[in-house]
């Protein structure tokens, strides 16, 4: 695994702020998942790649035998170009255009449908072609209510109470269903409640009598602090796996069961770098001010995340009480009241836990530039994507004379 000694040399010689990926945790993580249901015979992981869509992390993952969920036609298309077949990825929109679902479609990739009136326009048009199952078990096994998709406000899925309406739709335009799904949402905190949507997924794939898989999403919760909670993926292993074996026999026909990770798999490999500007007193607060804001890295300031911050110029120092901020023109804090390692200006300091949802969320905001991205495999930093520069900011624009 990466070491600090490591991010302090790839700081130095990719400059900040940057973004690091430890190629060994993100196969750590793959295998610690593919471990844990060891005894399912037929086991897919597609990698929710809006979690981190860098092409050298797809080729990564590729290798290690994932497939792919996507949300856009774009997404797709970048997992065609990094090399994965269509038949390894999954595509499940939400509110996207007809037309965006047909251009996938067309590409070869398993469709998921999380809505009745697309359900009945595709299945008309396209009875041939097998689709997915988008179900809405209202179970709420997610953390945060911003990113919690199974409840039954959420604008995902297909009611569990309306499969009399897809059973009619399925009958009606004689389409091919080869897979249920469900994602409830991220930062799953209780198995048990996780098993218990499982069973709802397990009642409604009884009404369909051709599946090939069987969907359960992901949001496994990774521990963002010392001590912090996770989910059990070991024992989710053996509860469900033990589940899944049994349906497969009542269902009579073998069955893939797939899930659909994303930050389980990047976001503890993921690391931020920034240098402190400036350490501010106010009578109340000391702040340290870093060379980047809520543009790089909004999950603070978005969700109320928690990233672990420390001081890697000076990890030994005597720790003080900082609040940091970015550089953003308006509210723009990363930790308040935070003990930390004293920090000068000119030091750097590290943000874990930056591996999902931060470069992926990141914008020219302030007419910032976007970082560049760092792949740490074998004892070496791999540049994966240049940080952007004045030219990058103008490229798509037109300057006219108004």
């Amino acid at each position: 695994m990466i070491q600090t000694t490591d991010l302090v040399a790839l700081s130095q010689e990719f400059g900040n702020p940057l973004y690091v990926y430890d190629a060994e945790k993100i196969e750590f993580q793959y295998k610690r998942l593919t471990n844990a249901f060891a005894k399912v015979e037929k086991l897919r992981i597609n990698y929710a790649m809006k979690a981190l869509s860098n092409i050298s992390v797809l080729k990564l993952l590729k290798n290690l035998g994932s497939g792919l969920d996507t949300v856009s036609l774009q997404e797709v298309q970048l997992g065609l170009h990094a090399g994965f077949t269509p038949d390894k990825i999954i595509f499940t929109p939400n509110g996207v255009s007809f037309e965006e679902i047909e251009a996938v479609a067309k590409l070869g990739v398993q469709i998921n449908i999380d809505n009745l009136s697309v359900l009945e326009h595709f299945g008309t048009k396209y009875p041939t072609v097998p689709v997915c199952i988008r179900i809405n078990p209202h179970v709420m096994a997610g953390g945060n209510e911003n990113i919690s998709v199974g409840h039954i406000d959420s604008k995902f899925g297909i009611s569990i109470y309306q499969i009399p309406h897809i059973l009619r739709i399925v009958e009606n335009t004689k389409m091919h269903i080869n897979g249920i799904h469900m994602h409830t949402g991220s930062d799953i905190l209780d198995i048990e409640v996780f098993l218990y949507a499982a069973e709802i997924l397990f009642d409604a794939a009884k009404q369909f009598q051709q599946l090939d898989f069987l969907d359960f999403g992901s949001g496994f919760k990774v521990p963002y602090k010392k001590g912090d909670i996770e989910t059990d993926i070991e024992e989710l292993g053996k509860k469900l796996t033990k589940r899944f074996l049994a349906f497969e026999k009542e269902y009579g026909r073998e069955l893939t069961l797939a899930f659909e990770p994303g930050k389980f798999l990047v976001s503890e490999a993921g690391y931020f770098l920034a240098t402190v500007n400036v350490i501010k007193q106010t009578t109340s607060t000391v702040f340290a001010g870093i060379d980047s804001g809520f543009n790089h890295l909004i999950r603070p300031m978005f969700y109320g995340s928690q990233h672990s911050i420390e001081n890697i110029s000076n990890p030994k120092g005597k720790e003080r009480f900082y609040t940091v901020v970015g550089y953003i023109c308006e509210t723009d804090t990363f930790a308040s009241n935070r003990r930390i390692a004293e920090i000068h200006e000119g030091d750097t300091l590290c943000f874990r836990n930056a591996g999902a949802y931060c470069f992926s969320m990141a914008s020219n905001y302030n007419s910032r530039f976007k970082p560049a991205e760092v792949l740490w495999k074998n004892g070496k930093g791999h540049l994966i994507r240049q940080r952007e520069t004045f030219e990058d900011l103008l490229q798509n624009q037109i300057m006219v004379e108004v």
